[in-house]
């Protein structure tokens, strides 16, 4: 089968891969430069399960309303015109009830084991290098308070089957001496050591390699621009580059989706959320810490790859502009410098900021449409690193008939109000 697959980025590369082992015929279109130009490019780098708590809970609202007057939030609210944002924001805030976000965060959880496992299979398949560490993740709290509410929050997690170590200040240094000069300010921290991390840039390039590899058409620098159409089939793509016919087309372009289903009269469920991204450079003199986590009171990501450090933090519901400025770095920055600062040099950052295609739930849509031969697999929110390769997996078995290795419970296309 011809399957064509819209979108370069972890999504889509992933889902090329998983396409090309069962012996499809794939071509992927994208038009950016490179694979992981976007969204993937400059990602947390964590991969983890342990961390897979659904954004929308009884908490948010508040500290969304809190972001309108405050900038220290993690959750910021930037109100917009776009009558999608308020669509959107409606049916997330639906979401926020204790209820739901049980929901939300086990099946969230189910889907990330399962997706580790495929990413697992992946890298032993490929042998390829991506700065993969899988010694764990740590997420330190600095509070008492703070510490003891997570150890009953993190229950949910342990009951999906997620391991979970508690680690006092000195525990904390103990596993990632990289973590010493946070000490007095770490009240204690949860460890998850199935989790690990990875460049997923650095991923995604190789594996678009191995895609080639197997005979892939990689199109970048190709805009989709619309649809032919007969009857319930697409029956050509019409890109930049000319025409495209394919026996499956798979919407695999994030926060994207949503603008081009629009052309096929679907309405998908997504929205950007802004993150911001900073990554250091660090040499021999400097102390990196061994792994990647979380400082969970501030919501500050940070991650090790190879001789560089990733920090990232703040979700940001706005708009689709990924413009950004020293200033909005500045907290991040110091905070980061702070609890670790011989870690990398915090002169020479390199500034980024992308869009997470969040949807109300914190799941990806995965699945068809009522186009006969039109697949879906966006949405992944925060978590697409983690997510990709199981979500691949899950969509080629779809597209093959066969029955899914795990149940896709919030993710069909038509729970997700795919319409």
């Amino acid at each position: 089968m011809r399957v064509a697959i819209l979108g370069a980025g972890l999504a889509g590369i992933t889902s090329a891969w998983e396409c090309l082992r069962d012996g499809h015929e794939v071509t992927v279109i994208d038009r950016g430069s490179t694979p992981a130009s976007f969204t993937s490019k400059a990602n947390a780098g964590l991969i983890a399960p342990g961390h897979a708590f659904a954004w929308a809970s009884p908490a948010v609202p508040k500290i969304m309303m809190r972001s309108l007057w405050r900038n220290d939030q993690a959750i910021r609210y930037r109100p917009s015109m776009n009558p999608r944002q308020w669509q959107w924001l409606v049916q997330f805030l639906g979401q926020c009830t204790a209820e739901k976000a049980r929901t939300n965060t086990l099946r969230k959880t189910r889907l990330c084991q399962y997706s580790q496992s495929r990413l697992q299979t992946v890298a032993q398949e490929t042998g390829f290098e991506y700065h993969r560490n899988t010694g764990g993740l740590i997420y330190f709290y600095r509070s008492e308070k703070s510490f003891k509410a997570a150890a009953v929050k993190s229950q949910i997690l342990s009951e999906a089957g997620v391991k979970i170590e508690s680690l006092d200040r000195d525990a904390v240094v103990a596993r990632d001496p990289g973590l010493a000069d946070a000490k007095d300010k770490i009240a204690g921290a949860l460890f998850v050591p199935s989790d690990e991390s990875g460049d997923a840039r650095v991923f995604t390039e190789a594996l678009t390699d191995r895609c080639r590899d197997k005979g892939a058409k990689i199109r970048m620098q190709t805009e989709v621009q619309g649809f032919a159409t007969e009857g319930t089939e697409i029956t050509h793509i019409q890109t930049s580059a000319g025409s495209i016919k394919a026996d499956a087309i798979v919407l695999a372009l994030g926060v994207f989706s949503p603008q081009l289903s629009r052309k096929l009269n679907l309405r998908l469920p997504i929205y950007p959320v802004k993150g911001y991204s900073l990554t250091l450079p660090a040499e021999a003199h400097h102390i990196l810490p061994r792994l990647g986590g979380v400082d969970e009171d501030n919501l500050l990501a940070y991650c090790p790859m190879g001789d560089r450090l990733r920090l990232t933090a703040t979700a940001e519901i706005g708009t689709y502009s990924t413009a950004h400025r020293p200033a909005d770095f500045r907290v991040m920055l110091a905070k980061a410098k702070a609890l670790m600062p011989n870690a990398a040099d915090f002169e020479r950052p390199e500034y980024w900021a992308g869009l997470r295609p969040m949807t109300p739930t914190g799941l990806p849509i995965i699945g068809s449409t009522q186009w006969s031969n039109l697949w879906l697999n966006t949405g992944h929110g925060h978590m697409g690193w983690t997510m990709s390769c199981g979500s691949a997996r899950l969509l080629a078995d779809l597209m093959a008939g066969a029955q899914t290795e795990i149940p896709l419970d919030g993710m069909n296309p038509k729970q997700m109000g795919v319409m």
